[in-house]
């Protein structure tokens, strides 16, 4: 296995996480976001009011998202599968 080709699985692999957990990750940060400003509006300081809608909101993009992770994963462990018999 050469530099190129560990370089290019770790390219790879960096793509694909992002890819797969960027939805999440960006949903997450908008609820995030909209529960501060009606914090800082309201003067509200209680930490539940934050946890408890980035859960559900995780929760249902997850289920929303999940055929395409599942795709982006199965892609992704093909390519791999199919790169062993050219290991050396």
């Amino acid at each position: 296995m050469t530099d190129q080709m560990v370089i290019q699985l770790v390219r790879d692999a960096f793509y694909y996480v992002i890819l797969i957990c960027g939805p999440l990750l960006l949903a997450s940060l908008v609820i995030g976001l909209l529960i501060s400003i009606f914090q800082a509006a309201t003067s509200i300081s209680e930490q539940t009011l934050t946890f408890v809608p980035k859960l559900l909101v995780v929760f249902l993009m997850s289920v929303l998202f999940l055929p395409f992770m599942l795709n982006n994963i199965k892609t992704f462990a093909i390519e791999i599968i199919k790169m062993i018999p050219t290991l050396k």
